[in-house]
């Protein structure tokens, strides 16, 4: 079996579009800019909260979906899978330190309120980090992938343009959602999770001996997961 597997790797494909499209859902009633989302989190905490959570929760989950989509494509187009999936990878990384510094700024919102927050923000907004070289990344990478699923023969020509609009999505810090925000999530939800149902429906029924060992596993890393919170 190849890292992640067919379990981790066909329930990633279903998961990680479909909590990115419920962030991205979650946060459409509020404008798209900084100050609007700060203002949002001030006023509506749990709504926020939730879809940027789901949103964040989604992006790491796309690391799996996406090597394993990439292995797919990698045993007709070894090449264009390799870029491909180093190129997207990079760029879930770069969402993810973004999903970091909302974080923060959420945080100062309580701690400043709204203008302090905004004014904070604003201050160091364009300042260079690491990942402002790369952010080409988070939009090219998923046109290279949606050529590479179409060249690979996992992806028809309709659901690899689905796929390539999620290059479309805006990128930053603090970024609401706008029309193409939905249409990226909307076509990777049609390209992937159908992808990863099957991928599912083709697994042997886990064995006994299998869901006896997973069901204490599972309950041990929930009990880590609390534990983590507290250090």
């Amino acid at each position: 079996m190849r890292f992640p597997g067919a379990w981790v790797g066909g329930a990633a494909l279903v998961l990680g579009p479909a909590l990115l499209l419920a962030g991205t859902l979650l946060r459409s009633p509020f404008n798209f800019f900084f100050p609007d989302q700060l203002r949002a989190m001030a006023e509506h905490p749990g709504l926020m909260t939730a879809a940027y959570t789901a949103f964040l929760a989604g992006n790491v989950v796309m690391w799996a979906a996406v090597a394993f989509f990439a292995q797919r494509i990698g045993e007709k187009r070894p090449r264009w899978a390799a870029w491909a999936g180093v190129l997207v990878t990079v760029g879930l990384f770069e969402r993810t330190f973004h999903a970091g510094v909302d974080h923060a700024a959420f945080s100062a919102t309580k701690h400043l309120g709204v203008e302090g927050a905004t004014e904070l923000v604003a201050k160091g907004y364009g300042d260079l980090h690491l990942f402002s070289f790369l952010s080409f990344t988070i939009m090219f990478g998923w046109f290279v992938l949606s050529i590479a699923a179409y060249l690979g023969g996992e992806l028809g020509k309709v659901r690899s343009v689905a796929f390539a609009t999620m290059g479309l999505l805006p990128l930053g810090v603090l970024k609401g959602t706008e029309v193409m925000s939905v249409v990226g999530t909307v076509g990777l939800c049609v390209a992937l999770v159908p992808l990863g149902i099957r991928v599912l429906a083709e697994q042997p029924r886990p064995t006994k001996r299998q869901v006896l060992i997973a069901v204490p596993a599972a309950v041990g890393l929930g009990a880590l997961a609390v534990l983590s919170t507290m250090g």
